[in-house]
C-alpha cells in the first residue's frame, strides 16, 4: 500500500500522512520546505513504513514534473492519491492583480491536473487505485472576499468529476472533499475556539473509512462543514 499526498507538511494533509502512516502504508509527502518535510519524516519513522520526501513548490509546472519523475524510478505501483496543496489569497476578483489569480490557479487546479494525469495513467494500467482531491465548500458556491479562490476550486472539483467519469471503468475510484472551515495554518491568530472548526483529523478519519469501504462502491463527495461556525 503506497500513497502520495501533496501538501503533506500541514493541516489537512499532515493528518491524513499519520493516518495513513499508522495503518502501514509506505509514503511519498510532497511540500515546499525541506526542513519541515525532514522533520515530518522522522516523526513518521517509528511506524515501520518507508516515508520519502519530495521538495517541490507544486505551483511550478517544472517542480511537479521533477516530483513524478523522481515518484516513478523511486515508488513504484502508487494506490492512493491525495491532491491537497492548495492556497487561498483572499480579495476582491475585481480589483486584484492578475496574479493573484493566476498564482491560486498553478496551485489549486493546474498541479492538481498534471498529477492526476501522471497517476491516473499508471492506476488505468493497474485497474485499481483512488483519487482524492481536497476541494472546498468555495467548490459549489463563492465565498466571501474569496473570488479567484472559489473559481479555482469549482475547476478542481470540475476536474474531480472528469477524473471520476474517465476512470470508474478501470475500477479506479475518484472523491472530492468540500471542506468547510477547517482549523489550518491559514486561521493562525484566529480567536474563534478551536471546537468550532473542522478538524484535519476529521477529514483523515473521513477519508481512510472511504478509503475501505467495498469495492464496487464509489464516494462520489464529501460536504464536511462546521456544525455552528
Amino acid at each position: 500500500m503506497k500513497a502520495v499526498i501533496t501538501g503533506a507538511t500541514k493541516g489537512i494533509g499532515r493528518a491524513i500522512a499519520i493516518k495513513f502512516a499508522q495503518n502501514g502504508y509506505d509514503l511519498v509527502l510532497v511540500a515546499r520546505g525541506l526542513g519541515e518535510l525532514e522533520k515530518f519524516q522522522q516523526e513518521l519513522i517509528p511506524y515501520g513504513n518507508a516515508v520519502f520526501i519530495q521538495v517541490a513548490d507544486c505551483s511550478i509546472k517544472e517542480d511537479v514534473y521533477a516530483f513524478l519523475n523522481s515518484t516513478a524510478i523511486n515508488f513504484e505501483d502508487v494506490t492512493v492519491l491525495v491532491n491537497n496543496a492548495g492556497t487561498f489569497l483572499p480579495g476582491s476578483l475585481l480589483d486584484e492583480d492578475d496574479e493573484i489569480f493566476e498564482k491560486q490557479q498553478h496551485l489549486n487546479t493546474n498541479a492538481s491536473y498534471y498529477i492526476s494525469k501522471f497517476f491516473g495513467k499508471k492506476m488505468r494500467s493497474a485497474k485499481r487505485g483512488h483519487i482524492f482531491n481536497i476541494c472546498s465548500v468555495a467548490s459549489r458556491a463563492p465565498v466571501k472576499n474569496g473570488g479567484s479562490y472559489s473559481v479555482t476550486k469549482a475547476a478542481m472539483l470540475s476536474l474531480n468529476h472528469v477524473l471520476r467519469q474517465e476512470l470508474a471503468p478501470h475500477n479506479v475510484k475518484v472523491t472530492a472533499f468540500l471542506p468547510g472551515s477547517t482549523k489550518t495554518s491559514s486561521w493562525e491568530g484566529t480567536t474563534i475556539p478551536d471546537e468550532k472548526f473542522v478538524q484535519p483529523e476529521d477529514i483523515a478519519e473521513t477519508l481512510f473509512a472511504i478509503l475501505n469501504l467495498s469495492k464496487g462502491v464509489n464516494v462520489d463527495e464529501v460536504l464536511i462543514t462546521p456544525l455552528d461556525f
